[in-house]
């Protein structure tokens, strides 16, 4: 391997490794191509390796703020390159991503490009130069992005204030509905450990933006949860669009423009499809809060509306658990949704059921009979819905 003395890049990293090297993850399923690529940078940076892709992912979810660098090889039993430095992405979304590949991966590893947003995509075989002078762009890359965000977020802050400003005045309602999402959001990011914390805040003031366009009637039915007419549910449909048309003249919201066209679509990531890129955490974070809050405006007891949350089966279990401590519920039944035709004799409900004036129709802890699935029937369309019930049948969370 040749030294590379007349890289000024080099020589400067070489200089501050006294200091703190930056750290590389190199992921290959080959020893000799690991070996190789320690060799030719553990001179000026801190080497780690791993020998397949999940184990990668448990290097970097053990220290994400770690590497500067990520090197994958394209070909790898269990999980591909590109699939690894997707994932890697959502782990460490500052570290940047190298994929190598052979010459008959080239299609592939273009179009990784786009899917992992790499960095560079190197071919092998590849010199040790080539590959040094790679990792030093890597490093001031990273340098950049990390360096960046703190001005980033200071920058944002008052574009994001002024527009909420902006909501508070023209739809109050709307607004309290987004400063209260962020409430949530904000203590489930930081609980669960969202490093861009901030994205979630910001895309949580946000989200409701688009509803400056409501009539103030409209919103208000909107956010109590009432039932629209069609050409309300109509205008509703549009907010996250007129959102992002608002936002995306805001430059450096790629992270919560990211959040915002996927919350409505995060779904447990156990069952998500491995053939699309990973759903932002964020994502996952705020839905949970966003449905909780809707759930809260609609007079849900607390433990009823985090079971109606666990009954859904849309979100992370893990971050429910987390959920569930932030806002103080304790063990919680799972709590089913359904519609009038699907109730069954021997349920016990778990919320109060209203029409869609807000009376009082039947109270909650009441044992479902033929006589109430009647009466509930002939009511028709003056039963607000979804109707929520223990799926146990019993009564003992009462």
């Amino acid at each position: 391997m040749r030294a590379l003395g007349g890289d000024a890049d080099t020589r400067c990293m070489t200089t501050t490794a006294e200091v703190r090297r930056p750290m590389v993850l190199c992921v290959d399923d080959e020893p000799f191509v690991l070996e190789w690529l320690r060799g030719a940078l553990r001179r000026s940076f801190d080497v780690r390796v791993a020998g397949s892709g999940a184990e990668g992912l448990e290097i970097l979810q053990g220290a994400p703020e770690s590497f500067a660098v990520v090197i994958s090889d394209m070909q790898m039993p269990g999980m591909i390159g590109s699939e690894f430095l997707r994932a890697a992405r959502v782990t460490a979304p500052d570290t940047v991503r190298i994929l190598l590949t052979g010459h008959s991966g080239v299609d592939a590893a273009i179009r990784a490009v786009n899917d992992a947003h790499l960095f560079r995509f190197l071919i092998k075989p590849c010199e040790s130069q080539v590959l040094m002078r790679a990792c030093a762009a890597g490093l001031t890359q990273h340098f950049l992005q990390t360096s960046d965000r703190a001005l980033l977020q200071d920058t944002l802050r008052g574009s994001v204030d002024a527009l909420a400003e902006v909501l508070a005045l023209t739809n109050p309602a709307a607004f309290g509905r987004a400063r209260r999402v962020k409430q949530l959001a904000s203590r489930l990011a930081k609980a669960a450990g969202l490093r861009n914390w901030w994205e979630v805040e910001v895309a949580a003031m946000l989200a409701q933006v688009g509803a400056v366009t409501l009539p103030q009637a409209t919103a208000e039915k909107l956010y109590a949860g009432a039932r629209l007419s069609e050409p309300e549910a109509a205008m509703v449909t549009r907010i996250p669009l007129v959102t992002r048309q608002l936002i995306g003249k805001i430059p450096r919201l790629e992270g919560v423009i990211e959040i915002l066209d996927t919350v409505h679509t995060a779904c447990r990531p156990d069952e998500a499809d491995g053939q699309h890129a990973p759903i932002p955490a964020g994502s996952w974070v705020l839905r949970i809060a966003t449905d909780y809050a809707e759930l809260e405006s609609q007079h849900v007891a607390p433990n009823v509306a985090l079971g109606a949350l666990r009954g859904r089966n849309l979100y992370d279990p893990g971050l429910l658990d987390v959920f569930a401590a932030i806002v103080s519920v304790g063990e919680t039944p799972t709590v089913l949704e359904l519609s009038v035709p699907h109730l069954q004799v021997g349920m016990t409900l778990a919320d109060d059921v209203r029409s869609e004036r807000d009376s009082l129709l039947i109270a909650r802890g009441q044992h479902v009979t033929e006589r109430l699935v009647e009466r509930l029937a002939n009511l028709g369309d003056g039963v607000r819905q979804p109707l929520r019930v223990y799926d146990t049948g019993t009564d003992s969370y009462l």
